[in-house]
């Protein structure tokens, strides 16, 4: 019996999960071919929502999918790629609290592993900063927020408190901006239940090494989206990079410093680690690939995403690692893929950016879209409807536009989401409990608290 093609997955972001989807559907009558799609986290998460999860604008769950329930035909592995062997054509990789290795061949590797955050060795970030990549670093910042909320409207810190009520977003890209409208819209909403924290003087700062926030969209957009911002309390920082992160505070280019405890990091990036270990063409750091999304000198293995380095024909650039461009280069690679496996013509990867945009808080966007650019309430309009038309499966498009309307009408949601296990204890029926601390004759723990 012959055996079936093997394609391997690596990556379960946009590139990686569309090109498996469109697998599926290219596949679907084949029963000779066999997809398997390897990703740290069991669900697909997106990513240009992800500022509402921080500013409690979304439920936390509402904006990732399940990737079992995404995919029928592709198999799904649920853990971490250790090594990758192009000479052997294997892949280790691992899963479980007892990280199991699993040594997987493939005839078809398809490179989808993204991006991670780069400090750029800045001193204090790597231990003190947050950042803005995973459900989690949504999770982790809201929680701070609430949590410097709770501890600045006690009376004891009277005097102390803007380290606790000063927050720092560094980048002034996409991501910042988008973070930094988000906190500010949440902190100066939710500081009225706080009745010690009326007349504090919170600070929301954004910090940008460019004359203008916003450079993607143009100096026009730019300048509204800072005057907006600036109106509604944001200070911003412009030609100014963050150079270290310490207990004094954040420490800036233009010499001065600002006591903060909350740093968010949104001013780099670099190709997943993985990449660099891998003997292919590299530009950048990201792995070349010819314009049909094959990594060139490696027949059979495609890269896309954020990780590669696409060139676009009709510029030489390469492609921005944005979503819209990876979605369909998770496109064109299962129809490429298909056809080396079927013996049909490939295409070659061409997309001309359809527009940009970005929420910038209290209803306000700016947008450009076919080269035409919108600002204000229109602007927004367009980022809700255009992201929920993207959002995959119609159950989370549901519960998204059912927190956008509940949101026009309550307040945002004060809860910390902690992960603390309840207090527990431990004793006999016939014994009388011990308090926390206390240890019994036989010289064992008696109570455990969690």
């Amino acid at each position: 019996m012959r055996e079936p093609v093997r394609v391997l997955i690596l990556g379960g972001g946009f590139a990686g999960l569309y090109t498996a989807l469109h697998l599926e559907k290219k596949l679907r009558r084949t029963d000779d071919v066999e997809v398997l799609l390897v990703n740290r986290d069991n669900h697909f998460l997106f990513t240009p929502m992800l500022h509402e999860v921080a500013a409690s604008d979304l439920d936390i769950t509402h904006i990732v999918n399940p990737i079992r329930k995404m995919l029928r035909r592709v198999q799904f592995f649920n853990g971490d790629v250790e090594h990758i062997d192009l000479e052997s054509k294997q892949v280790t990789v691992s899963h479980g609290a007892e990280h199991h290795h699993h040594v997987l061949a493939y005839d078809h590797l398809v490179l989808a592993l993204g991006s991670i955050t780069n400090f750029y060795d800045l001193p204090g970030l790597k231990e003190r900063a947050l950042t803005m990549k995973s459900l989690g670093d949504a999770i982790i910042l809201r929680n701070r927020l609430i949590e410097h909320l709770e501890e600045a409207d006690f009376e004891c810190v009277i005097g102390e408190r803007d380290h606790l009520l000063t927050f720092v977003v560094a980048g002034g890209g996409f991501a910042g901006v988008e973070t930094v409208a988000a906190v500010n819209d949440f902190l100066r909403e939710v500081v009225a239940f706080y009745p010690h924290l009326e007349r504090a003087p919170l600070r929301v700062v954004l910090v940008h090494p460019g004359p203008v926030i916003l450079p993607e969209l143009g100096e026009k957009l730019g300048r509204y989206a800072q005057e907006k911002l600036a109106a509604r309390g944001v200070e911003i920082l412009v030609n100014t990079k963050v150079l270290d992160f310490e207990e004094q505070g954040v420490a800036f280019s233009d010499g001065t410093t600002m006591k903060a405890n909350t740093l968010v990091w949104t001013a780099g990036t670099s190709p997943n680690p993985l990449v660099a270990g891998l003997p292919c063409l590299k530009e950048r750091g990201r792995l070349r690939a010819d314009p049909f999304l094959e990594v060139e000198g490696h027949p059979g293995v495609w890269a896309l995403g954020d990780c590669a380095f696409i060139p676009d024909l009709r510029t030489g650039q390469p492609y921005p690692p944005t979503a819209q461009h990876a979605l369909r280069q998770g496109k064109v690679a299962a129809h490429n893929i298909a056809a080396s496996i079927r013996g049909g013509q490939k295409k070659a990867f061409t997309f001309k950016t359809i527009g940009q945009l970005a929420a910038i808080g209290r209803r306000t966007g700016v947008a450009n879209i076919l080269g035409v650019n919108f600002s204000g309430f229109v602007a927004w309009w367009l980022w809700r409807t255009i992201y929920l038309s993207k959002l995959p499966r119609f159950e989370k498009k549901l519960r998204v536009m059912l927190d956008w309307s509940l949101d026009l009408v309550f307040s945002k949601d004060l809860v910390q989401f902690a992960t603390f296990r309840a207090p527990t204890v431990s004793h006999r029926d016939d014994q009388e409990p011990l308090a926390p601390g206390r240890t019994p004759a036989n010289g064992r723990e008696a109570v455990s608290v969690g």
